[in-house]
């Protein structure tokens, strides 16, 4: 039973192997291929936001009045306002994190047990003094430190895909650029209040709730700094 297992277990392995390898033969002497520019909405991961709101109220009403709450200019608002509409969202992420544990512990305990004459056996295999004598101990010290240091820093633009019924908008933003053979993907989504967006219709990641930011990419370099897949494997089973 073993043999058959473990020509199954090669045999899919090289199988895997030969499909990422005859893909990335076909990429040779060519850069990474673009996506096409779609609707965000039929993404095959993307999903529709629901999130809690509170009732509904009616809008207030404005008898002879020129003047529209909320708006940024005289004639009109300016702002991207409705499904479809674009917007800047600007990224600026600086972050320091340190954290550093130390930690110990110690124990001991010890236990003395005296039986006279122990049952009959004192002077035949055990002297007078005989007894029950126990001890323990215990120590343990651990230290653990941690320090990031992360900076990120774009502007892209984005699109409202859902007005929620609280009147919140949910962006998603895609961007691809592609340099010397290095396709870099940039996204960002989340939810936006209409009044955090200025009146030059731009919105920082600070006022985007459940904010969703990824920087990555794909390329030689990608592959490159990436490890092979029977590396990933031995990693995630070899327990040591």
């Amino acid at each position: 039973m073993k043999r058959p297992l473990s020509r199954a277990t090669l045999a899919g392995l090289l199988c895997v192997s030969g499909c990422t390898g005859l893909a990335d033969m076909s990429e040779i002497g060519h850069p990474p291929r673009m996506t096409k520019t779609s609707d965000p909405t039929q993404a095959p991961d993307y999903r529709p936001i629901t999130m809690p709101m509170p009732p509904l109220q009616p809008p207030p009403t404005e008898v002879g009045s020129l003047w529209r709450s909320g708006s940024r200019a005289f004639f009109r608002d300016q702002r991207a306002s409705q499904v479809g509409d674009l917007l800047t969202i600007n990224v600026n992420i600086a972050d320091n994190a340190a954290v550093t544990n130390n930690t110990s512990a110690a124990g001991s305990g010890s236990q003395t047990f005296g039986i006279p004459s122990f049952f009959g056996a004192q002077g035949k295999t055990l002297s007078s003094s005989s007894a029950l004598d126990t001890s323990s101990a215990s120590a343990n010290t651990g230290t653990g430190s941690i320090r990031r240091n992360e900076s990120v820093t774009l502007a892209l633009a984005g699109t409202i895909t859902q007005v929620l019924p609280n009147g919140n908008f949910v962006v998603v933003a895609r961007q691809e650029v592609r340099v010397n053979g290095e396709l870099r993907q940039l996204m960002v989504s989340g939810v936006v209040r209409p009044q955090d967006i200025t009146e030059d219709n731009i919105v920082t990641h600070d006022r985007i709730a459940e904010a969703r930011i990824s920087y990555g990419g794909r390329g030689q370099l990608s592959k490159i700094q990436t490890p092979r897949y029977g590396q990933q494997i031995l990693d995630s089973v070899l327990p040591f």
